[in-house]
């Protein structure tokens, strides 16, 4: 009897120590998982929750002379605190201060950290939308794209204004601002000097196609020299049905061989671009680009024209106009003449109403 007794209790033991250990193990099992999920909780909120403190894409540029600071500092800007000191960690513990890449890249909600890290280790920019403005000058052009793009100003004008340059796109330094079509592209910021003009000559091509190309050659104009035209008009009026009018009345004149005599032309010759009026005496400037003293077209564009400038000269309007005179009414657009007499008296009503508004 004792020893079974002995034996039950041993069990009895043997039972309760078992069963001790399972819900010890239970217990470390469920200790265990919970501190996995606090793990993986805490790693995703670092990792994997949004670092932009923004509710909308945002976008960082980094150039030339970033380091791995300043990029986190540019970050800072727009980021959660904790997602950022994860990016932080990340960039240090990985070889990406070696090779930085330059370029504008896109941060969107719900970006975590890795993601963000992964998009500026590998350079994974994002294009931006560049739209070639209608400026007149060179300097002014190459001062509106060092604006928009990792470009530097002075060495794009630099390069627009060398011969050697301007001859390997077919064009010279008074005609290379027609190589740039007023449209809008993607491309990347950070992109170089030599791959813009490369692009910017593709889309020149490309809009000169078979059709334009055509149209210009039935007119015996070149699509140098229709841009060129295209800019004068441009300058003239910013009513974009008008423009055909004004195209059809500057072919007449260049038919004829008459001097185009457009006022635009001594603005540009002068670059004093805010003349309301042109008085007599600077219709005797010395410039290549007066067209009061030499007849046909001027060396070049005076402004880089718009595609409803170019649309218009080459889509023109037949007539017999000769002559034409902004309205006295300042509608910005233009009273037409046939004869020089029937001009005058057009030209007579718009000055006296310049006169009567004091505009000199």
């Amino acid at each position: 009897m004792r020893s079974n007794s002995q034996l039950f209790i041993n069990f009895a033991v043997f039972y309760k120590l078992s069963t001790m250990k399972k819900r010890i193990k239970k217990r470390h099992l469920r200790l265990a998982v919970i501190c996995l999920l606090g793990i993986i909780g805490v790693t995703y909120y670092y990792l994997f929750s949004s670092l932009s403190n923004q509710d909308k894409t945002t976008y960082i540029y980094i150039d030339e002379d970033d380091d791995i600071d300043s990029v986190t500092t540019k970050l800072s800007a727009i980021a959660h605190t904790q997602p950022l000191f994860a990016y932080s960690t990340l960039a240090r513990h990985s070889n990406y201060e070696e090779k930085i890449r330059t370029g504008r890249y896109s941060i969107k909600p719900g970006d975590g950290a890795l993601t963000v890290f992964r998009h500026l280790k590998n350079g994974m920019q994002t294009p931006l939308n560049l739209t070639i403005p209608t400026v007149r000058t060179i300097d002014r052009f190459s001062a509106e794209m060092g604006k928009k793009l990792m470009l530097d100003s002075i060495d794009l004008y630099n390069m627009l204004t060398d011969s050697a340059v301007c001859r390997k796109y077919g064009y010279d330094t008074t005609t290379i601002i027609s190589m740039f079509i007023p449209n809008t592209y993607d491309i990347y910021w950070n992109v170089s000097l030599d791959k813009f003009l490369d692009r910017m000559k593709r889309e020149c091509d490309n809009f000169w196609n078979i059709n334009r190309q055509g149209k210009a050659k039935q007119m015996g104009l070149t699509p140098v020299e229709v841009t060129t035209l295209a800019s004068i008009i441009d300058e003239e009026t910013a009513n974009n049905e008008e423009k055909p009018m004004i195209a059809g009345m500057y072919l007449n004149r260049l038919k004829k061989q008459m001097p185009l005599q457009a006022d635009p032309t001594i603005k540009f010759a002068l670059k004093r671009f805010e003349l309301r009026r042109i008085y007599n005496n600077l219709l005797a400037t010395e410039s290549p680009y007066n067209t009061y003293k030499h007849a046909g077209l001027p060396p070049g564009p005076i402004r880089i024209p718009t595609v409803a400038g170019i649309d218009a000269v080459l889509n023109h309007v037949e007539h017999d106009y000769l002559y034409m005179c902004a309205k006295e009414d300042f509608s910005g657009t233009h009273n037409f003449a046939r004869t020089y007499q029937e001009h005058l008296e057009n030209a007579a009503r718009y000055s006296k109403a310049l006169n009567e508004r004091g505009i000199k």
